[in-house]
């Protein structure tokens, strides 16, 4: 049947790893007993401190529309993080725009800068949304395959091989869903090189930045010399300090862009929830012991993961430097693609995955797990997938 939707929809699919929570939550409604590690949030709670502060705004009537660009006193947090945390020095007046999710924070950069039919290099394998993102707003995004053979590291002769007349922005994530790599300094610095001889924009996607473990640090393109003015640094509180649900995020960028992208955020959802911006500054100007202890325990769940995955017949695994992720290559089980394996994992063991086919042509043989996943869920995952390949091998 010919669909009546606008043509922009034509090629655009479902999230991917949205279409596997929805499936995991009809295998359950079901009586099966399915156990999640295709999703991408913590397992824990939102700190009390952080729910506490938006429930007491809820109770006195804080229900109202906000300004568009957010509440000055999350603005200024903001900023003040930036500063301390990623060496970007930027006007909460006039530089940031608070935004009803990160997801959404990469919509509004991306209909700021981009044109109908503009290109904007994106990774392969790279978050599922980035594609379709550019898609809705019209422009057209280039995978940048990305190689295991090299971990999955971003070089300047293959960003070289991309670029066209109509590349007009790249996109970078650090640390990596769904590889885990962090940007090195080299690999950041040949990125900002190839922007500026190119003259294009950055987004920087840093959603995962206080995932990262021992002996990696986080490094933001916008703190390098001469990326600040061409670089829109997207940031929310999901991955951080476990607020999914609450759907707060930001975009921080040069004063002329951030001035026409708040016109995006007027025109679409006016502004984020007044009570999650409360929760948001209670997050940032509040104790940080809370997202210390999480990463930590995501670093101690990330050791179990790939000691388990590299024990396992036909699977490779490296160490992420950051996020709640483990990329395997499972080209070595036997299966025709990765989405076969994710399959007949979930029929076999009862347990989700996602294939990495959904991050992009640069994802095949290699499947996502998350270990944000309870740690006795997470355990149980693991010995049920390790002793389906063991039958099967």
């Amino acid at each position: 049947m010919k669909s009546r939707a606008a043509q922009r929809f034509a090629g655009l699919t479902r999230s991917a790893t949205v279409a596997i929570h929805d499936l995991v939550q009809d295998l359950r409604a079901g009586g099966a007993r399915i156990l999640d590690l295709g999703g991408g949030q913590p397992d824990v709670a939102t700190a009390g401190h952080i729910a506490a502060e938006a429930a007491a705004a809820l109770e006195a009537g804080f229900t109202h529309y906000t300004g568009s660009r957010g509440l000055p006193e999350l603005l200024t947090a903001i900023a003040a993080k930036l500063a301390k945390d990623n060496g970007i020095a930027v006007d909460p007046r006039t530089d940031v725009i608070v935004t009803p999710s990160a997801k959404h924070a990469l919509f509004v950069s991306m209909m700021t800068i981009l044109d109908p039919g503009d290109e904007i290099l994106v990774p392969s394998p790279g978050w599922v949304s980035y594609t379709s993102i550019a898609h809705l707003v019209g422009a057209r995004a280039v995978p940048v395959e990305l190689s295991p053979t090299n971990g999955f590291r971003i070089t300047r002769r293959l960003l070289d091989t991309c670029v066209t007349d109509r590349t007009r922005a790249i996109l970078v994530n650090t640390p990596t869903n769904p590889t885990g790599n962090a940007l090195r300094r080299e690999e950041a610095e040949d990125i900002a090189a190839f922007a500026a001889e190119h003259d294009l924009f950055v987004v920087a996607d840093e959603i995962y930045e206080k995932i990262i473990f021992a002996g990696r640090k986080h490094l933001s393109l916008a703190a390098l010399p001469g990326c600040a003015d061409r670089t829109l640094t997207v940031n929310g509180f999901s991955k951080s300090y476990a607020m999914t649900g609450w759907r707060l995020g930001y975009v921080a960028g040069p004063t002329d862009l951030i001035g026409e992208a708040v016109k995006v955020q007027e025109h679409t959802v006016s502004c984020a929830a007044s009570f999650a911006q409360r929760g948001g500054i209670a997050a940032l100007t509040g104790g940080q012991q809370f997202v210390l202890d999480m990463a930590q325990e995501y670093g101690r769940r990330r050791s179990r993961t790939v000691a388990a995955l590299a024990a396992m017949p036909g699977v490779e695994c490296a160490d992420p430097d950051g996020t709640f992720y483990a990329f395997p290559d499972v080209r070595g089980a036997g299966f025709a693609d990765s989405a076969e394996f994710a399959k007949w994992l979930l029929r076999t063991a009862g347990v989700a995955v996602v294939a990495g086919t959904a991050f992009g042509p640069g994802g095949a043989g290699h499947v996502r797990i998350s270990f944000a996943a309870a740690p006795a869920v997470l355990d149980e995952a693991l010995d049920r997938m390790a002793a389906a390949l063991a039958d099967r091998a």
